[in-house]
């Protein structure tokens, strides 16, 4: 920090973007804070104006909806852990962004909100859970802003939005107080940002075990921070773009993802075709534990809501979810266990896993339908696999994994890549994922959206 300008001066500034590209790209869930939330103004990110995601309950006092017409009075009783990291970090929490409806979409165009638009084109969708969050700090309204992730929600709409998604270790950052484990462990709390070094500063701040949390990571041996900027090293790093028979990847990624595996060669690196074998059965039905951890909580409110106020496949996650048995939920769990050996196996002698984070182009608004009333759940799921087969397997076996912004289409929208490490190894993602940025950078690359 030099001090040409103040803290004040900086937050006057952002609420200006905001408020701009807001008009544009419908990414706020309700009106700036006034004032914002309080802050440690002494702190490592003193100043730096965030945003937090809809999906409660994060901040202590702030209404929430999941997104959802049928949730109106819900306020948080305390701050979330992470929550409380945010404050402790300085950040300025100014606003509250869109996600769908319970967070179980990768398009941010609940009925509640209406589409949140991309800002690279504003006829795409940001992608989703966290699409609010993208649309905001690819418009450069805010530098961060909270996301989380249970099957892809923090890397989609970073791919889609052009952006540094890191989804990290199952553990690394808590999920309480109100909760053991968000989604059956799924679940993952963090944030989207611009670049590697912004997400690994922000990583150091918001890591360290909070007493009480079912799962936890070992503590570094060093800063994260201090990653983008070591070498790790010669890596043995497999690649694949290979989906599920039937499935299809876009040409247009297949190449940037090949392109990066070129260009991890040229840095030094040893690349191996072939990543673990999973079964789309699997990833399904695992993935099952996330829709009834979400149907759970939402049953669990001392209100039911009002059926005809939700989207059709939320009905449906609600009536699945309360018609599930033991039997339902283990059958679940046994899935996540063959997922996790799997992809445990690939990391006993790998690295890293290099993939597309995405199998598509940032959706068309009103490509993926929440709204579907013959869509089952498991039919939804698999609608989603379709844009990415690439994602989820990592929120069940709690794989930390990365999406970088390394390439564009040729209509100009950002493509990312995803690279996977074994549990509580982000300091190789970031320092890998650093060495990319270097080599390619996309500092200069801005949306027709940005806030000058």
């Amino acid at each position: 920090m030099t001090g040409q300008v103040t803290a004040s001066e900086v937050e006057a500034v952002a609420r200006e973007c905001i408020a701009v590209v807001d008009s544009e790209l419908n990414a706020l869930a309700a009106p700036a804070f006034e004032p914002a939330l309080h802050a440690d103004p002494s702190a490592a990110l003193a100043g730096v104006p965030f945003a937090i995601k809809d999906s409660g309950p994060v901040a202590s006092g702030v209404p929430f909806s999941l997104g959802s017409r049928s949730i109106t009075a819900a306020r948080s009783p305390v701050d979330s852990t992470i929550m409380v990291r945010f404050r402790e970090a300085g950040l300025v929490t100014l606003a509250q962004t869109t996600a769908p409806e319970y967070g179980l979409s990768f398009a941010t165009e609940s009925k509640r909100y209406g589409a949140t638009r991309n800002p690279w084109n504003l006829d795409r969708g940001v992608g989703g859970s966290s699409g609010g969050a993208a649309a905001l700090v690819a418009a450069g309204a805010v530098p961060l802003a909270h996301a989380n992730d249970a099957g892809g929600s923090i890397r989609i709409p970073a791919s889609s939005c052009g952006l540094v998604g890191l989804k990290p270790s199952r553990g690394r950052t808590p999920s309480g107080p109100l909760v053991g484990e968000a989604g059956f462990g799924l679940t993952v709390e963090f944030a989207v940002s611009r670049t590697v070094r912004d997400s690994a500063l922000l990583l150091d701040c918001v890591s360290p075990h909070a007493p009480g949390e079912k799962y936890s990571m070992p503590t570094p041996l060093s800063r994260f921070v201090d990653a983008p900027t070591t070498d790790p090293g010669r890596l043995r790093i497999g690649v694949t773009t290979a989906t599920a028979p039937g499935s299809f990847t876009d040409p247009q990624i297949t190449r940037a993802t090949v392109m990066c595996g070129e260009l991890l060669e040229w840095i030094g690196h040893e690349l191996d075709e072939g990543g673990p074998t999973l079964a789309t059965s699997d990833l399904l039905e695992a993935e099952m534990l996330a829709v009834y951890s979400s149907g759970a909580a939402i049953l669990s409110l001392p209100h039911q809501p009002d059926e005809a106020l939700l989207e059709a496949v939320s009905r449906r996650v609600l009536r699945e979810t309360a018609s599930a048995g033991v039997v339902d939920v283990e059958r679940a769990l046994a899935a996540q266990n063959r997922v996790t050996r799997a992809v445990a196996d690939f990391f006993s002698h790998h690295d890293l896993l290099l993939t597309p984070t995405m199998a598509v182009l940032p959706l068309a608004i009103g490509a993926l339908d929440y709204d579907d009333p013959d869509c089952t759940v498991r039919q939804w799921l698999q609608r989603l696999l379709e844009v990415s087969p690439f994602v989820s397997a990592f929120n069940i076996s709690g794989n930390p994994a990365i999406s970088i912004p390394l390439a564009q289409s040729r209509e100009g929208l950002p493509i990312g890549v995803q690279l996977v490490a074994a549990p509580g190894r982000e300091d190789l993602l970031l320092a890998v994922a650093a060495q990319l940025e270097q080599a390619a950078p996309w500092s200069d690359r801005l949306p027709l959206i940005y806030a000058d």
